[in-house]
């Protein structure tokens, strides 16, 4: 099994991996400055630190041909994506009860005053 070529994409994507991690982290941080923000503020600091590793992991395969670190940035982006998943589901979830919830409250309006807003 040639490992460089197998990890030469996400070698190659490093330093985007880099950047968008610093980019979770510090969304994390301005996050945990509000009340509320505390609550969910672990999250992209999470999602951050794990593209650090993923990048790290991919580093460490590219450069030493380590079947383990290839593994290890395999399952790392295999975590992130999957947080990223559930968390789209969420807000989906989200998004669809609070649309419902205001179209219910729009015919109930319309049903209370038949002559309009």
């Amino acid at each position: 099994m040639d490992l460089q070529a197998l990890s030469s994409p996400l070698y190659s994507a490093r330093g985007w991996l880099k950047f968008i991690g610093v980019m979770f982290i510090i969304n994390g941080v301005l996050t945990a400055l509000s009340i509320f923000g505390i609550l969910i503020a672990w999250v992209p600091i999470w999602l951050g630190i794990l593209l650090f590793q993923i990048a790290s992991a991919a580093e460490q395969a590219f450069l030493t041909q380590s079947e383990a670190e290839f593994l290890k940035s395999q399952t790392k982006l295999k975590t992130y994506f999957t947080i990223t998943g559930v968390l789209m589901l969420i807000g989906l979830i989200f998004m669809v009860l609070f649309l419902g919830l205001g179209g219910l409250a729009v015919i109930s309006q319309l049903a209370s005053n038949p002559k309009g807003f």
